[in-house]
């Protein structure tokens, strides 16, 4: 890095035709590597995030990886008032990306009264204060949850959303229509990019940001990672008799870089509507294949000579049996596709758990330098 450049991170100086971006739940798992893909093409980052599933620490390591430190409050989006004295502080924002929501479909059958009142209200939270500080564009991280179990296989945009088969989902779905009724009534003043992704998997290449919730990851990957580190005993396997190859069910495994990016290439589309964009455009974010949860195992163990032990569980409520995604849309609109390797992204995974098993302290606490 030159000495312009190094300047330039060092002031925060954005190159992004003068754009400020919030993002929302910036220090959580596909948060913090958006963060890290923003601040590396030059915008101006602004961060909120209340901590309920993420580590401040996270946000060392993204000043680690790109020399900057950006903007952060620690602060729930759901309450108006504290959004709107942010908003105020730091005015010049154009875009939002919207993470901040909870996000276990397992624990959105057993809790389901929480997540409709995060997931919703942060949201209505957000698209109310948009057109009075004069944020025109929002990117929101929704889920192929949405299609719930569908008929044909790869999914496209056009598939039928279904009844979800969780809370969660059923949240993604109802986000998704809040979202396209207010932009509908907003007369121009709002753009939207609805992200539907499959299911984010990795950590970024220099081991210093990744996912890893607090307290018992609800997520497959990170469990395969602490069950191979010794830190869980067994990992269990819900289900082996889905209508799948092995039994167990089939997914579109997509590395978070990659995901990340994705979410560059939508802000850029809304940046320039003259490239046609609609008011309220969907893209599935997948690599348009899927592996089985037994598969992903036994390549975890393959690629990064590990054993993780496991066994198979009852079906968990609310899984979907197989899905994985038609991203020719992305492909050919936003011009971004899914290029990491599954390979180099176990890899990535198991680096990360390394450095993690290297805190003994922390990991003793349960708490870890990543945000989930």
């Amino acid at each position: 890095m030159g000495f312009t450049d190094s300047l330039k991170k060092l002031l925060n100086i954005d190159e992004a035709d003068g754009n400020k971006v919030l993002v929302t739940g910036g220090l959580g798992y596909i948060g913090s590597h958006t963060v890290v893909e923003l601040i590396e093409q030059g915008y101006q980052v602004c961060i909120v995030d209340n901590l309920s599933n993420s580590n401040i620490k996270v946000l060392e390591g993204i000043e680690k990886i790109t020399e900057v430190r950006p903007v952060y409050e620690n602060i729930d989006v759901c309450d108006f008032v504290a959004m709107d004295k942010f908003l105020t502080k730091n005015p010049g924002i154009k875009s939002i990306i919207h993470f901040a929501a909870y996000k276990a479909v397992g624990e959105s059958v057993t809790k389901p009264l929480p997540y409709f009142r995060n997931n919703l209200q942060s949201l209505v939270t957000l698209l109310e204060l948009m057109p009075i500080h004069h944020i025109t564009n929002i990117v929101f991280s929704s889920s192929c949850t949405v299609y719930g179990q569908p008929d044909t296989l790869p999914v496209n945009e056009t598939c039928p959303i279904k009844p979800a088969l969780s809370p969660y989902g059923a949240t993604k779905q109802m986000c998704e229509e809040i979202i396209r009724d207010t932009v509908a009534a907003s007369n121009g003043e709002i753009r939207a990019i609805l992200l539907r992704y499959f299911n984010p998997i990795g950590a970024h290449p220099s081991s210093l940001i990744g996912e890893l919730p607090n307290g018992v990851p609800n997520n497959l990957l990170p469990f395969v990672a602490q069950t191979a580190a010794g830190i869980r005993k067994k990992l269990k396997i819900f289900g082996n008799d889905y209508n799948t190859p092995d039994g167990s069910c089939i997914r579109d495994y997509i590395d978070v870089v990659d995901l990340a990016k994705a979410h560059l290439a939508a802000m850029r589309r809304m940046e320039h509507p003259e490239t046609g964009f609609s008011g309220v455009e969907v893209y599935n974010i997948g690599t348009g294949s899927g592996l089985s949860v037994i598969e992903i195992v036994n390549k975890f163990e393959a690629v990064n000579g590990v054993k993780v032990p496991h066994e198979i569980a009852p079906r968990r409520e609310g899984d979907i049996e197989q899905v994985w995604a038609d991203a020719t849309l992305a492909n050919t609109k936003l011009g971004w596709s899914a290029v990491v390797p599954i390979e180099e992204t176990l890899k990535n995974i198991w680096q990360w758990q390394i450095r993690l098993a290297d805190n003994k302290e922390e990991t003793k606490r349960g708490r870890f330098l990543g945000g989930s």
